[in-house]
């Protein structure tokens, strides 16, 4: 009976979940920005969708939010 008034406790720490929200809002930002592009004729070829912003930034907000998760998993909480 001694067991059940045990505090519990939660494998990550407050911090931990700021980072993961953090990472979170930087993948959906990146799929954001690579919206459009596209054309609405199908036989009409639009060069917009290289354009930098979809090529470059959105990838790399992706990416840094996937890095932004793995360290908020990795992040040891404070004890």
């Amino acid at each position: 009976m001694c067991d059940m008034k045990k505090k519990k406790e939660f494998l990550f720490d407050k911090s931990n979940y700021k980072f993961v929200i953090i990472g979170i809002l930087f993948i959906i930002v990146g799929f954001l920005l690579m919206l459009g592009g596209g054309s609405d004729d199908p036989n009409v070829f639009s060069e917009e969708i290289y354009s930098f912003r979809r090529i470059r930034i959105a990838p790399a907000f992706i990416l840094i939010g996937f890095g932004i998760q793995v360290y908020a998993i990795l992040k040891s909480p404070k004890k």
